[in-house]
């Protein structure tokens, strides 16, 4: 059996208790073989910080009650803004919770707001902001879907690319 510590990061750890099969004074049969310990404990947080996006490589997790200001985010797959963030940022995925600001410029695959966005977004591939998000600033993005009550404000253009022949830009204030 395995039981969950608390680490200093949030996170969690599971360790194995004394009659789980992973310690080191159990048997796996009725003889006496016995599994010895391992020297470095595996940790499993990855499986449980899996989200919608399934994301895997480097990830910042911006705590509740955090606020990191003027910065640039490099090197990073994944940012989750569940404080304030006010940076510029080249990434795979954002992710800002309920809770969450970000304000800057992001340019981002995939972005996720349940939270507030201020600033310049440009999304790849897939802008999705749920019933809580809102987004203002100047937008552009592949695709979007808006859930029911999600807030789009500001200079809106479909596609990606700076150029002005690729993209209509239209001043939109999407309430859906």
């Amino acid at each position: 059996m395995l039981k969950s510590e608390n680490s200093f990061f949030g996170g969690k750890r599971e360790t194995p208790t004394p009659n789980s099969p992973f310690s080191a004074s159990s048997n796996l049969t009725s003889g006496s073989t016995s599994i010895p310990k391992a020297n470095n404990p595996v940790s499993t947080q990855a499986s449980h910080s899996a989200s919608s996006t399934n994301e895997v490589g480097s990830k910042l997790i911006v705590g509740p009650n955090i606020k990191l200001k003027g910065v640039e985010i490099t090197d990073c797959d994944t940012l989750v803004v569940e404080g304030r963030v006010e940076a510029t940022m080249n990434s795979r995925v954002i992710h800002i919770a309920e809770k969450g600001a970000f304000k800057g410029s992001a340019e981002i695959d995939l972005a996720e707001i349940y939270g507030e966005f201020d600033g310049d977004l440009t999304v790849r591939e897939k802008l999705v902001i749920y019933s809580t998000g809102k987004v203002s600033g100047k937008i552009r993005y592949g695709k979007v879907v808006i859930e029911e009550g999600g807030q789009l404000t500001g200079e809106v253009q479909v596609g990606t690319s700076a150029a002005p022949s690729a993209a209509k830009p239209a001043a939109v204030t999407a309430v859906a």
